[in-house]
């Protein structure tokens, strides 16, 4: 393995209707064939606003998911998104842990953009 980062795999999948994430809070999605391999891929949205921001669901500090049931991943406050298993906090807009045992790391984007209200996957970055 070469160790330079390998291209994002392209993608043009719908996941929802961007009113099916209501603002502030995050949806989990199991994507088919998402990946070069071809095998399931677990990520997640963040909606703020009529922004969206998408992430590989797995904690950068041992790889467990973020939600510890389905589309429960925002902090009590609402303002941060929060991994069950060790209550590390992500800024929502960009993924950097700002406390917890990771803190520093941030977690894996995947590109997500809007079109016409739909909340469309367009490209997932690959294991390194």
């Amino acid at each position: 393995m070469s160790g330079r980062p390998r291209p994002s795999v392209a993608l043009s999948i719908k996941l929802c209707a961007l009113e099916d994430i209501p603002d502030g809070t995050a949806k989990g999605f199991t994507v088919d064939e998402a990946s070069e391999e071809g095998e399931e891929v677990e990520i997640f949205v963040v909606r703020l606003g009529e922004a969206v921001h998408g992430y590989r669901n797995f904690c950068p500090h041992i790889g467990s998911p973020l939600d510890w049931k389905p589309d429960s991943f925002m902090s009590d406050d609402g303002k941060l998104l929060r991994c069950a298993t060790h209550g590390a906090l992500f800024r929502p807009e960009d993924g950097y842990c700002v406390e917890g045992p990771c803190e520093g790391d941030s977690l894996r984007r995947v590109e997500v953009i809007l079109k016409d209200g739909e909340v469309v996957l367009t490209g997932l970055a690959s294991r390194s």
